[in-house]
C-alpha cells in the first residue's frame, strides 16, 4: 500500500563568497610591504645625497631641537648648508657652555675657557695658567684636561657646515733653544696639535680652513706681555661670509698670508725661524 502523495521537498543550497574565508589579512601583509618598499627608497636617497644633508639627518637625530635645522635640502633636491649668521653665533656659545658643564670639576676651569662673538665670529679661548693647564710649559704636548676640552669642543662643531680657524698664542717670553727653535714654531705647532685633535673627534679635513701661529704677536694682555693667559688656543667658528681680515682691511692683497703670524702646515711644518744669533733665554 502506497504512501500518500504530498508537496515535493525543495532544498535550497546558498554559495558562500571566498571573502569570509580569509579574511582581510591580505591587507595586513601588503601595508608591510609597501612600508619595507618606503624605507627601501629612503636609504636608497640617503646613500645618494650629498655630506651635508647627510650631517643634516645625522644632526637632527642628535638633537631635534637644535643643530638638525643647521642644514637642509632644496626644492630641486640639492643639499645647502645653511651657514650659521651673526643672530645664531650666541645660541652656539650657549649651546656649547652647557655642554661643557658635562666635564669634571668644570668650575675650576671655566675662568679659563673664554667664548666671545666677534667679527670673525665665535671665537673660543683655552688660556693657560702659569702651571701649565692645557699644555706643558715649552711643549706642544696637549695635557689629559686639554684633551677632553677640545674633543668636547669637537663634538659640537663637527655637526656645523661653517668652516674652522685654529690659532696659536705665546707670552712674550722668548723660547730657549739651540736649535732655533722659538715662540714662532711653539705657537704653530700646539695649534696643529690641537688641529689634531678635533680632526680624530670628528670634524672634516675640509672643515679646518687654517691653521696659523702668531707667536707673541697678538698678545691678549698687551700690557702685561708676561701674563701666562697670553699663552692660549683659538678656535674661531667662521660666519657664512667671513669679514675682511685685518690684514685685508689694512690693504694687504687677498689670499697673502697675514704678516708677522707664522701658518702650521699639516704634515707638521712650522713657521719663520727666529734670526740667527738670537740671545737664548728661559723657556715658558
Amino acid at each position: 500500500m502506497g504512501s500518500p502523495a504530498g508537496p515535493p521537498i525543495i532544498v535550497i543550497r546558498r554559495k558562500k563568497g571566498h571573502g569570509g574565508h580569509h579574511g582581510g589579512a591580505w591587507k595586513v601583509a601588503y601595508a608591510d610591504f609597501v612600508t619595507a618598499m618606503m624605507a627601501l627608497f629612503i636609504v636608497l636617497w640617503l646613500l645618494s645625497s650629498n655630506e651635508k644633508v647627510k650631517k643634516s639627518i645625522e644632526s637632527y637625530f642628535q638633537d631635534p631641537t637644535g643643530t638638525g635645522k643647521l642644514a637642509g635640502t632644496t626644492m630641486a633636491g640639492k643639499g645647502e648648508g645653511l651657514m650659521l649668521k651673526p643672530e645664531d653665533m650666541a645660541k652656539l656659545k650657549d649651546r656649547i657652555e652647557q655642554a661643557m658643564h658635562q666635564l669634571p670639576k668644570f668650575d675650576q676651569l671655566k675662568s679659563n675657557v673664554e667664548m666671545t662673538v666677534t667679527s670673525e665670529g665665535l671665537r673660543i679661548e683655552l688660556l693657560e695658567t702659569e702651571k701649565g693647564l692645557f699644555f706643558e710649559s715649552g711643549h706642544a704636548q696637549l695635557s689629559p684636561r686639554g684633551g677632553d676640552i677640545l674633543r668636547l669642543l669637537a663634538g659640537q662643531l663637527k655637526l656645523l657646515p661653517n668652516k674652522l680657524l685654529i690659532e696659536g698664542h705665546t707670552d712674550a717670553k722668548p723660547y730657549s733653544s739651540d736649535t732655533g727653535y722659538t715662540n714662532w714654531e711653539l705657537s704653530a705647532d700646539r695649534a696643529n696639535m690641537a688641529r689634531r685633535v678635533v680632526q680624530e673627534s670628528g670634524v672634516a679635513l675640509d672643515q679646518i680652513a687654517q691653521v696659523r701661529g702668531f707667536a707673541d704677536r697678538h698678545l691678549r694682555k698687551p700690557k702685561d706681555p708676561m701674563d701666562p693667559a697670553n699663552r692660549r688656543i683659538s678656535v674661531i667658528v667662521q660666519y657664512a661670509e667671513a669679514p675682511p681680515t685685518g690684514a685685508e682691511k689694512a690693504g694687504a692683497e687677498p689670499g697673502k698670508a697675514v704678516p708677522k703670524a707664522a701658518e702650521a702646515k699639516p704634515a707638521g711644518e712650522v713657521g719663520t725661524k727666529a734670526p740667527k744669533g738670537a740671545p737664548p733665554v728661559a723657556k715658558h
